[in-house]
């Protein structure tokens, strides 16, 4: 593990006071993203805490998850910065969730687009608005693993092998950080949060963390790879991007993290909160690979259709990737709950919306899976991608 740069470096703050401003009644905030499912829960916590709103969403957005909300929906593409400009107009805090979390299209080219020049947008947009403070969603991806595969969880500091970047998502990302580190050495109020491994309600696409879950309760995980992965709540991320905008460092990055747990943990805690069977059989990385180069080369370029199995997801599912996020919880005062928790939300909500097959629901089920703490917010729909 090697020192990061300098513009993430420099003595802790103190929990309880806030840098950046306290979140007001009232306050005018723009969330970037704010139909995803990530945006969709700082939204939410943006409304507990009265802040008035701005969904920022592309035009094509599905906007189930804003469904019931008390928000100003406008309609911005990133990539169009004066689109960004005219949304951000009144805003007292941007949060910068929006981006292409994904491990493969058919068009790479939206990966550089959208989450390096759209941030580019973003940033300059909150500058020339006058915003007070922009929270930066980056990725554990750009943080270095060397440790990892020891057991020594990555921190902020770890700087990654650029060689090591696999995909056009990680790669983007990277750049897009350096981008917001690059404004915030310049000055601008820039604060990044590194998300982990999120679970949860909510996760309509799903999301790539989300489909682990998916594809376990339709049966589509026959195997494990021994790994391992940090797994946070959405709504713990969520509280976690607010309390960086009011007491995170601008230049600052702080991983908002829950609970190392291995492939077999995650695959285990998934069957206690179903009671579907659990997965036992142990699958070499090496085999994953070559399921994920097979899959690419077959399925996305000659297809050119989603690979079953994209070489990037099978790279990670590769990689032990944890992570110790003690900088936000001793900075920032974040804290998280147990991946069995957000295990079982996700799960239950997926139950709940129509994504599990019929031949799935088992009748023997503990009792209340599908019942945890996340009511349908609207009705049960099919899956859409």
């Amino acid at each position: 593990m090697t020192p990061g740069g300098s513009p993430d470096r420099g003595s802790p703050g103190l929990v309880g006071e806030p840098s950046g401003g306290a979140i007001q009644p009232g306050d005018r905030v723009a969330v970037t993203g704010a139909s995803g499912f990530v945006g969709s829960a700082v939204v939410r916590q943006l409304l507990e805490r009265g802040a008035h709103v701005v969904a920022v969403v592309e035009p094509t957005a599905d906007l189930q998850s804003l469904a019931a909300l008390d928000v100003e929906h406008v309609e911005a593409d990133v990539r169009d910065a004066g689109a960004v400009h005219r949304a951000f107009r009144g805003s007292r805090f941007v949060m910068h969730t929006a981006a292409v979390y994904s491990f493969w299209s058919a068009f790479p080219q939206i990966f550089t687009e959208v989450n390096v020049e759209g941030t580019r947008n973003v940033l300059a947009a909150a500058s020339a608005t006058g915003c007070e403070r922009v929270v930066y969603t980056s990725t554990v991806g750009t943080l270095g693993l060397g440790g990892a595969a020891m057991g020594v969880p990555a921190t902020e500091d770890c700087t990654a092998d650029v060689a090591h970047l696999y995909g056009h998502y990680k790669r983007s990302k990277y750049v897009a950080e350096h981008e917001a580190l690059r404004a915030a050495a310049q000055g601008a109020p820039v604060v990044l949060v590194l998300p982990t491994f999120p679970l949860g309600p909510r996760d309509r696409r799903p999301t790539p963390t989300g489909k682990v879950v998916l594809d376990y309760l339709n049966g589509r995980i026959p195997g494990y790879v021994d790994t391992a992965m940090n797994v946070v709540h959405v709504d713990d991320l969520a509280r976690g991007h607010l309390l960086a905008l009011e007491r995170g460092r601008p230049g600052r990055s702080y991983i908002l993290g829950g609970e190392n747990v291995s492939m077999r943990v995650l695959l285990d805690l998934l069957s206690k909160a179903t009671g579907l069977p659990a997965v036992t059989r142990r699958v070499p990385r090496s085999l994953a690979l070559a399921a994920g180069a097979l899959s690419e080369l077959v399925e996305g370029r000659m297809l050119r259709r989603h690979p079953s199995v994209p070489l990037e997801a099978a790279r990670m599912s590769a990689t032990m990737m944890i992570f110790d996020d003690s900088r936000a919880r001793s900075e920032l005062g974040y804290s998280s709950r147990p991946a069995a928790d957000a295990v079982a939300d996700a799960a239950a909500w997926f139950l709940q919306h129509g994504y599990v097959g019929a031949a799935r629901r088992q009748p023997d089920r503990p009792a209340g899976w599908g019942n945890r703490h996340c009511t349908p917010d609207w009705p049960s729909t099919s899956l859409h991608r």
